[in-house]
């Protein structure tokens, strides 16, 4: 199926968890930043500008902070017109994907990379460690700590946050610098991850957190 136009919903924040929350601290000399598919494709399908906007507000705000405290910084982004025999089994659940458009692959205004600062990695499954060196880039930094921000929540998100986890690298998922297909999915996934794989924090608790060490 195609991705569904997605309508608005009122970003989640504060969601309540059946679990105490864990006490990972974030420490800026182990962690990275993942801005995860915030490609035009796969932001188009949202009917509110508005929604995208504040996403991409509290993505950016957490960018910078990171920026400053030299914190590395890594997009995935996904190439268009993949052959079916590189895309696999996502062509069964999603079809053909992304064409081959210069503007549909690039990173959404407001969000695009810094040359000398932030590293896009190309990408071919939900997961960012899939056919990617993300984990080697960041065991060789001696980084185990993840920062997750984009889309969609509930699927690579999820899955990458589930995949940095089993190796050993704790995630910290920002809840309302997430976007999903609707919000019982984005309430779903936060949930998921947090009794399975993560932290969860809002965007103010991330700044703030990461305030103390500016």
């Amino acid at each position: 199926m195609a991705i569904p136009q997605i309508m608005e919903y009122p970003a989640p924040s504060g969601i309540a968890l059946q679990r105490k929350p864990l006490d990972w601290t974030l420490e800026p000399s182990r962690a990275a930043l993942l801005i995860h598919d915030m490609q035009n494709y796969f932001v188009a399908p949202y009917a509110s500008k508005a929604f995208v906007d504040a996403m991409v507000q509290r993505i950016a705000a957490v960018r910078e902070c990171c920026h400053a405290l030299n914190i590395p910084v890594y997009y995935t982004a996904q190439p268009g017109d993949q052959p079916k025999d590189e895309r696999g089994l996502l062509t069964d659940f999603w079809g053909p994907g992304m064409p081959e458009d210069g503007n549909a692959k690039s990173i959404v205004p407001g969000l695009e990379p810094t040359p000398e600062l932030d590293e896009v990695l190309l990408k071919h499954r939900y997961s960012a460690f899939a056919k990617s060196d993300l984990l080697k880039r960041m065991q060789n930094g001696n980084r185990d700590q993840l920062i997750i921000c984009g889309v969609y929540a509930h699927i690579g998100c999820l899955v990458t946050a589930t995949e940095a986890f089993m190796s050993d690298i704790q995630p910290f998922v920002v809840s309302d610098a997430l976007g999903d297909f609707s919000l019982d999915l984005h309430e779903m996934a936060v949930r998921h991850m947090a009794h399975c794989s993560s932290k969860i924090m809002s965007c103010d608790e991330m700044l703030a957190e990461l305030g103390k060490a500016l």
